[in-house]
């Protein structure tokens, strides 16, 4: 092996946590899991949408057995830009190619917005592979203040973030998860959307800039019209829009490995040169993705009868996580936690200096968490919700106890 290669870390942090959690679930012990990012049902079983199921099971075998083509079948990338555009400007202004899950549209984000050895920006909080992608890309990572003062969106951090990039390195793509953030549960708001456009707009002038949007958990936030799309739309021309879509968590089909990195430009000759970049990067990393998981999904999305089945599905899971979000928030007033402004996803993250030693007595208790830095990750998704108002006075518990051993200078 190379020596970069050589003491690189084995399986994701997230996925033995979550592996500890089930061994000792299997011993008898009282465990409440709440660290991956997979939506269970309160029964504790994985919930999945029927409709997609059906769907997989009545494809001909030889449509899902035949390769795909580099970029992904043309019916599904049409879907796909239907799903995220339809009816909107910014529709005749999209490429896409199809990737493996939301995992593999970042990744094909990096290697063509960056070049090696320059870093991606994003926020102070943020999903861990985005750093392990990058670095196996040979770029890095660099973070910007997430939030204010007033636990608001940073936009000023962000603008000043992005100045130093432009000066260190002439070009930035900035990766922003919104709406339900992971790990934090936070959605931009209008007023923090207007904030953000204008710091991107000023920073095209200094420099090329990219926005890609992890759209991974959007379909479970509290407000779903769309209006980040007016938003954004503002910035093509000028800053590069992407858009990392994923079957993954709005199809529920986490294991399907669908998705799609959609580009926004408002001149053609740019579009095809983002396709043809995009598509070469297909090509050179998994070269083409699961035939019958984007045939599915496309299917679901496109013929009559089945897309209104998987709403009506869509909703009743949407409503599952609703009820344990709300019974978060409730439980949670009066109490030590400190956490964002939380209207829906799967996770929140509630603020602490000592992540470590919080996940660690959560963990004394059976409550399995994800430390990160500053703060632990909740995954709601993942919690029964008769469990949650234990798993708040156990993380209670233990932030305070945490809290009270932090020398006063710190």
């Amino acid at each position: 092996m190379i020596p970069e290669a050589r003491n690189r870390p084995g399986d994701d942090p997230i996925f033995s946590l979550n592996m500890e959690a089930v061994e000792r679930a299997k011993s008898g012990a009282e465990v409440i899991n709440a660290t991956l990012g997979a939506l269970f049902a309160d029964d504790g079983s994985l919930a999945v949408m029927q409709s997609v199921i059906d769907t997989l099971r009545e494809l001909p075998p030889e449509r899902g057995a035949a390769y795909a083509p580099i970029a992904g079948p043309p019916s599904y990338i049409d879907a796909v830009v239907d799903d995220l555009f339809a009816g909107h400007p910014l529709h005749d202004q999209a490429v896409a190619v199809g990737t493996a899950g939301g995992t593999g549209a970042i990744y094909n984000a990096i290697q063509n917005f960056l070049e090696p050895g320059q870093d991606l920006l994003t926020t102070s909080y943020y999903w861990s592979p985005y750093g392990i992608l990058a670095d196996h890309a040979r770029r890095g990572l660099a973070t910007f203040r997430m939030f204010d003062d007033d636990g608001t969106f940073d936009a000023s951090a962000l603008g000043r973030a992005l100045d130093a990039q432009l000066a260190a390195q002439g070009r930035a793509l900035v990766v922003l998860n919104t709406p339900c953030h992971n790990p934090t549960g936070f959605s931009l708001d209008d007023d923090e959307w207007a904030a953000t456009i204008e710091v991107l707009l000023a920073a095209s002038e200094k420099g090329e800039v990219a926005l890609c949007l992890d759209y991974a958990y959007a379909e479970f936030a509290a407000e779903r019209d769309g209006r980040w799309r007016d938003h954004v739309a503002k910035l093509t021309g000028r800053v590069t829009v992407l858009v990392a879509w994923t079957a993954s968590k709005s199809f529920t089909q986490y294991g399907a490995r669908v998705g799609a990195l959609v580009a926004c430009h408002a001149d053609a000759d740019e579009r095809r040169r983002l396709e043809n970049a995009l598509v070469y990067t297909c090509r050179g990393t998994w070269s083409n993705c699961n035939h019958l998981g984007m045939s599915a999904v496309t299917d679901v999305l496109t013929r009559p009868g089945l897309r209104e089945r998987l709403e009506r599905e869509r909703d009743e899971i949407r409503a599952l996580l609703a009820e344990r979000v709300e019974v978060f928030n409730r439980e949670a007033v009066g109490s030590a936690l400190r956490f964002p402004r939380y209207e829906g996803g799967f996770f929140v993250s509630c603020f602490t200096p000592d992540p470590i030693a919080v996940s660690d007595r959560c963990k004394e208790r059976g409550l399995f968490l994800v430390p990160l830095q500053g703060a632990v990750r909740v995954a709601l998704c993942s919690v029964p919700k008769a469990k949650i108002p234990l798993l708040v006075e156990i993380l209670d518990g233990a932030v305070r106890a945490s809290e009270a051993t932090v020398p006063s200078d710190r």
